[in-house]
C-alpha cells in the first residue's frame, strides 16, 4: 500500500514538464479569453473554471495517482508561478505582455460602451461591481477601471462637504459685496 502511495509510475521529469506545460497553457488561455474570467464569476464562469481544472488534471498527472505524484505536480505549479511572478515583477514589458492592460470603463464620469463591449460586460455587471465597493449609483463614479488581474477600481467624483460648500458660498457673497461696493458712486 505505501508503495502505491509514494511510487510515481511515470518519470519525475515528465511529471514536472507536464505541470509546466499546463501552467503556461492556462496562463495564455486565460489571457486570451480576457479579464472578465477573473473579475466576477457568474455561474457560467464558475462552471467553466471548475471543469477546466478537472480537464487539465489528467494532463498534469498522466497515469499517476500517487500522493508523491500529486505533491510533485503541486510543488511544480507553485514553483513555476513563484518564478513567473518574480520575472514579471522585474520586467515591466513582460508584465504588460502577459498581464494585459487595464480597461477604462468610465472616464471623467462618462460610461465607455466600447470598453464594456470589449470586456463582454453589461451595465448590470458594472453596477454590481460598483455596489460591492459601496457605490450606489454609477453617476457617483469619475473613473472605473477593470484591472488586468480582474479587479475593479472605482474612483468617486469629488463631492463637496458642507464646510466646503459653505466656504464657496461665503467667497461668492464676498465677491458680490465687493462688486456692489465698487459700483456705488
Amino acid at each position: 500500500m505505501l508503495t502505491d502511495l509514494f511510487h510515481i509510475p511515470i518519470p519525475l521529469a515528465e511529471k514536472i514538464v507536464r505541470s509546466i506545460l499546463v501552467y503556461f497553457a492556462l496562463v495564455i488561455l486565460l489571457r486570451v479569453f480576457g479579464k472578465r474570467e477573473l473579475a466576477q464569476l457568474s455561474p457560467f464562469d464558475l462552471i467553466v473554471l471548475l471543469t477546466l481544472s478537472n480537464t487539465v488534471q489528467n494532463a498534469i498527472i498522466g497515469e499517476d495517482n500517487s500522493v508523491a505524484g500529486g505533491i510533485t505536480g503541486a510543488i511544480t505549479l507553485l514553483l513555476v508561478n513563484y518564478i513567473t511572478v518574480r520575472i514579471m515583477f522585474r520586467n515591466p514589458k513582460l508584465d504588460r505582455l502577459f498581464g494585459g492592460r487595464p480597461a477604462n470603463l468610465i472616464e471623467h464620469g462618462k460610461l465607455q460602451p466600447d470598453a464594456l463591449h470589449a470586456e463582454l460586460m453589461n451595465l448590470r455587471e458594472l453596477r454590481m461591481a460598483a455596489n460591492r465597493q459601496g457605490i450606489e449609483d454609477l453617476r457617483q463614479v469619475e473613473h472605473a477601471t477593470l484591472e488586468p488581474n480582474g479587479t475593479f477600481t472605482f474612483e468617486k467624483k469629488h463631492t463637496l462637504s458642507a464646510e466646503e460648500m459653505q466656504a464657496q458660498l461665503l467667497a461668492r457673497l464676498d465677491a458680490i459685496e465687493r462688486r456692489l461696493a465698487e459700483a456705488k458712486p
